[in-house]
């Protein structure tokens, strides 16, 4: 049976985008957008509105920015039911100037990524996001080496100083299990009880999918996913599985597999995403996957396991 309170946020071209420094083109966010609309997903994620002084649009592409005028550019036309539409504006990368009323945006919803030492950064982003219109959460990266009282902390100061709708259990690394998943589930419900929960997995030991059931069990009611779990790396929960996953009548599987063959499929002839050995190696030493992302970056080393391990081994012992 479905809980009808859980909200799916897919986060395709947003998370996807960390694979292709969001160079996307239109056609594909558009595709990805209608899709996900006549899916009947809660929300769409349609990428980072990021700040120009710290990226810069000749190495990246639009949905690093998602200015309201590219936003209308993919949206205008398509029925989007009861989808609201979302961007991610990182709490150390990101500024409020870049935040317009809501009534001059398409824009429904900003979610704050922040670090737990940034939270006064991500606090008052959100604090300006409501202010504007705007529905928002609080996605707190790197959860596996978060914890003690900082994190207690942290989510305290979440619950008495912002309106957020959900705080979320980011696994950034890929380095959870089950266990930790209960621990982390628990720990925010316990300092959060205004909000709801979020989970935000990555797939760096198969366990996206896994995981993101894990939080729901234990109450987690925001999820997020990525349609053939496109996302830095190894990815992150398929949308697809989900769907299939939470039984409720109000979501149609149909547009999702149209757009993935059409779309996204394709698009492994250009971007190396999903589960590789490397991947699993830095995430089982609870480690950044950027080591092996540059490692897999290379041709001549890609295949080369033994190799990375081994390095790993000296930078790491």
């Amino acid at each position: 049976m479905y809980r009808p309170g859980i909200k799916v946020v897919d986060c395709t071209i947003r998370d996807g985008g960390l694979t292709n420094n969001s160079h996307f083109t239109a056609e594909t966010v558009r595709a990805v957008y209608k899709a996900v609309c006549q899916a009947g997903i809660d929300y769409v994620e349609l990428g980072y509105r990021n700040s120009r002084k710290m990226f810069s649009p000749e190495e990246f592409g639009p949905w690093r920015f998602c200015d309201d005028e590219q936003l209308h550019e993919v949206t205008d036309g398509i029925d989007p039911g009861a989808t609201k539409l979302a961007v991610m504006m990182d709490a150390h990368k990101s500024t409020s100037d870049d935040i317009l009323p809501s009534e001059k945006s398409c824009v429904d919803m900003i979610r704050v990524a922040t670090y737990v030492k940034d939270v006064d950064k991500a606090i008052g982003l959100a604090k300006v996001a409501h202010e504007k219109g705007y529905e928002t959460t609080i996605n707190i990266m790197a959860i596996s080496v978060e914890g003690g009282p900082e994190l207690a902390e942290c989510l305290r100061q979440l619950e008495e100083e912002t309106n957020a709708l959900a705080v979320y259990v980011v696994d950034s690394f890929g380095a959870l299990y089950s266990e930790e998943v209960h621990f982390f589930v628990e720990t925010y419900q316990m300092h959060v009880k205004t909000k709801e929960v979020g989970v935000h997995m990555h797939n760096s030991q198969q366990l996206a999918f896994a995981n993101t059931i894990e939080g729901i069990i234990k109450g987690a009611n925001f999820v997020d996913g990525t349609l053939y779990g496109l996302g830095r790396g190894a990815g992150n929960c398929p949308t697809e599985l989900l769907l299939g996953f939470l039984k409720n009548p109000k979501f149609d599987i149909a547009p999702l597999l149209e757009v993935l063959g059409e779309y996204i499929l394709p698009l492994q002839k250009e971007i190396d995403w999903g589960y590789h050995v490397p991947y699993m190696l830095t995430a089982a030493r609870n480690l950044h996957p950027l080591a092996a992302i540059e490692w897999m970056a290379d041709p001549d080393k890609k295949e080369d396991l033994i190799g990375f391990y081994k390095k790993l081994e000296i930078d790491y012992e």
